[in-house]
């Protein structure tokens, strides 16, 4: 039995297409053009300007991102590139060019992280990069000057700080690459060379800029009316839906009368969002009384949630606590993480952490096109 509400047809029954914004018409800079200058704020707490680097031989900048599939899995080679590079004179910055209100919340299904200045700190933290990671999403001057299209995009200034490599890092983001194009570039102009192959093209995620809000906004107000359904089940109807492999699954088990139960839904909607492109799926399980169907399936309309919700009709609790994990201790509200092959990988046992809870679900997902749960 599956009951319905049109709840969110009072939200709008029509939805009304706002503009979007178009992507800015940037250029990237031309070979033996000057650096731009530059003054921006970093994970470390400091700020840098071109000045900064004025020590070095050669500088390589290279725009990345926290949630771009392609940046995330270039991280370990830039960081190679920074430990092999930095003693030979080279200095290298990273510069994410994104303006965080600029990107959808189905574009981070690769990550747990957004490209604030604060959730960019977590990552520099947590991969460990021992460079500048700088923050250029507030007015995004010098990514427009830099002409920087894709995350990663790579530009190379020799000593007199002329651009003369733009371009790729190497040419495969998730397989061994053939063709190390920046370390080309980077041992030729060392070794005073000319650089064989200057130019290339970049692969990645396309730049955010700020005329690309409205697309977020629109994205939202579309998401907001979705309509919530609500699937009463038997108890052994519940454990072979939670069994069935093929998918990660969140699940859920909330309440009406739970406050932190009803508050923490906010951030389940919020996941659903971001991940259920992928290999996922989020399954809420009201534990109220099945004659309150009701009033749960109007807690889950509020809150927009439109993953598959599911009240119990049972005899008892041990049968709601027996379908969904003999090891839940029966407190509200309850999460576990369930692999495609059906294992629980995590449990919360009362309120989850939301950063938390999207790192492990980002990390079981795969954080690059590579990943096998596609």
């Amino acid at each position: 039995m599956r009951t319905t509400s049109y709840w969110g047809a009072q939200c709008c029954l029509v939805l009304l297409i706002a503009s979007v914004g178009r992507a800015a018409d940037v250029e990237p800079l031309s070979l033996g053009a000057a650096a731009p200058n530059f003054k921006l704020p970093g994970t470390d707490g400091q700020e840098y300007s071109l000045d900064s680097f004025r020590d070095a031989k050669l500088l390589m900048v290279i725009f990345i991102c926290n949630h771009c599939p392609t940046a995330q899995a270039y991280e370990a080679r830039i960081k190679k590139l920074h430990q092999d590079y930095h003693e030979r004179g080279v200095a290298l910055v990273a510069i994410s060019p994104n303006d965080p209100k600029a990107v959808r919340l189905d574009e981070l299904g690769y990550t747990d992280l957004g490209d604030t200045l604060e959730e960019m700190k977590l990552r520099a933290e947590r991969v460990g990069f021992e460079f500048p990671y700088l923050f250029d999403g507030e007015t995004q001057e010098a990514s427009r000057q830099f002409g920087a299209l894709a995350t990663p995009h790579v530009f190379i200034f020799d000593q007199d700080r002329k651009l003369r490599y733009a371009g790729r890092i190497d040419d495969n983001d998730i397989k061994p690459p053939k063709s190390h194009d920046a370390r080309r570039a980077l041992d030729e102009l060392l070794a005073g060379k000319p650089v064989s192959r200057p130019e290339t093209r970049v692969f990645g995620c396309s730049t955010k800029w700020s005329d690309k809000r409205d697309s977020a906004k629109v994205a939202l107000e579309k998401w907001n009316c979705e309509t919530a359904e609500l699937e009463v089940l038997k108890p052994d109807q519940l454990a072979k839906r939670l069994s069935q492999a093929g998918k990660f699954r969140l699940v859920n088990v909330w309440a009406t009368w739970c406050a932190p139960c009803v508050e923490e839904m906010d951030d389940l909607v919020t996941m659903h969002r971001m991940y259920r492109k992928r290999n996922f799926e989020l399954i809420t399980i009201s534990a109220d009384e099945v004659t309150q169907q009701e009033a749960a399936l109007k807690v889950l309309n509020e809150k927009h949630c439109s993953a598959t919700n599911v009240i119990l009709d049972a005899e008892s609790r041990d049968d709601l606590f027996d379908s969904v994990d003999p090891k839940w201790k029966g407190a509200v509200p309850y999460t576990m993480l369930v692999s495609p092959e059906g294992k629980v990988i995590h449990r919360v046992h009362g309120s989850f952490d939301a950063d938390e809870l999207k790192q492990v679900i980002a990390d079981a997902l795969g954080r690059t096109y590579a990943s096998k749960t596609q």
